[in-house]
């Protein structure tokens, strides 16, 4: 399978590029594309480069049209080399550029992982503080498009055990189009996931947009029984799961992370003070996860406001299979998500 086949998810992709700000109903694939955009034109010093990002518009169709609209100084097709062009983009950055990374999926990312653990991370520290990496590197992450083993990794939280980077996690069309131009003005290294079973995502989006708060997560539904913690893809089931415990009379609220490095421990204990129960919901695998890093901080920090034992809902630990059933098998789906819930709200009265 070829990187190409593996990764052309252009459904719902339009066909020439927007030119002008997204419209009241929008994607989440296009406010991505109109964040860029507006970074871009914001700051001279902002370029997007990548494998397929020029011509092709993106193995996403992220962007789609911004070559023409930027030209190739800008929007800049690389080799494929994940450690040589994140290599390049680290080097811009140390030298004042302000660059966008786009590696198509997060299994490739590993090709570059020396650059990110070993420069991007640690240059600041090396350097005594004389050196900033102000660096956004952009990844597709997640399962459930029938893209097999190779390109259906959750590594999320690989990166997020990094000191040295920012890990975000979009999980809406509002924090996609709004959280790109705060994470170019970090000084440090900010690397952003994007789940890809949200890029066909449709909705509102605030114009001219608003800017993401890109260090506390969000209460994306209260509730006073359970807390569903939850990131990127994860989000939607979550709610998905509310809705089905709220029939049945638990109201359970929904903790969407969006930062996974650093954590809003302020956050998880609040909703665990007003819940007392928490399932943590992750699509990667248990064994080391983000998911167990969630469960010991509230085990160190709201043990005694909890009621219940902590439940996680992570993916069964195999490869990812090809067959859709199988694969969907394998995921944190909101059937298995109310469960959880109800074996922490135990018998209702």
């Amino acid at each position: 399978m070829t990187r190409r086949a593996a990764t052309r998810d252009r459904q719902g992709a339009s066909a020439t590029a927007r030119s002008t700000a997204p419209p009241a109903t929008t994607t989440y694939r296009e406010a991505l594309r109109a964040a860029h955009r507006e970074a871009m034109q914001r700051d001279p010093r902002v370029f997007l480069m990548g494998e397929d990002v020029g011509r092709y518009g993106g193995s996403f169709a992220v962007s789609l049209g911004l070559l023409a609209e930027f030209g190739e100084e800008r929007v800049r097709d690389t080799p494929l080399s994940e450690a040589g062009f994140t290599g390049a983009g680290i080097g811009a950055a140390i030298n004042g550029m302000r660059p966008i990374v786009e590696i198509m999926t997060v299994n490739f990312s590993l090709l570059a992982l020396d650059q990110v653990l070993n420069n991007a991370a640690t240059l600041r520290h090396m350097s005594g503080g004389q050196l900033s990496v102000p660096l956004v590197i952009r990844m597709t992450t997640g399962a459930g498009r029938q893209l097999a083993a190779q390109h259906s990794h959750s590594l999320e939280g690989w990166y997020a055990h990094i000191p040295g980077i920012r890990v975000l996690a979009p999980a809406t069309i509002e924090d996609a189009r709004g959280m790109l131009w705060p994470a170019l003005q970090d000084p440090d290294p900010v690397v952003i996931f994007e789940h890809g079973s949200l890029y066909n995502l449709s909705g509102p989006v605030p114009d001219p947009a608003t800017t993401v708060d890109i260090t506390h997560a969000a209460v994306r539904r209260t509730g006073t029984d359970v807390t569903l913690i939850a990131h990127g893809g994860s989000v939607s089931k979550a709610l998905t799961a509310a809705d089905v415990l709220a029939a049945q009379g638990i109201e359970a609220e929904v903790l969407d992370l969006r930062v996974l490095r650093p954590l809003d421990d302020a956050a998880i204990a609040a909703s665990l003070a007003r819940t007392h129960r928490c399932v943590v919901v992750d699509e990667a695998w248990r064994s080391g996860s983000l998911a167990a890093e969630v469960s010991a901080r509230i085990m160190e920090q709201s043990f005694w406001d909890l009621d219940a034992p902590v439940e996680r809902v992570c993916s069964v630990e195999v490869p990812v299979p090809y067959a859709q059933h199988l694969e969907q098998a394998t995921l944190p789906q909101p059937e298995g998500i109310v469960a959880a819930a109800l074996r922490t709200v135990g018998p209702r009265g």
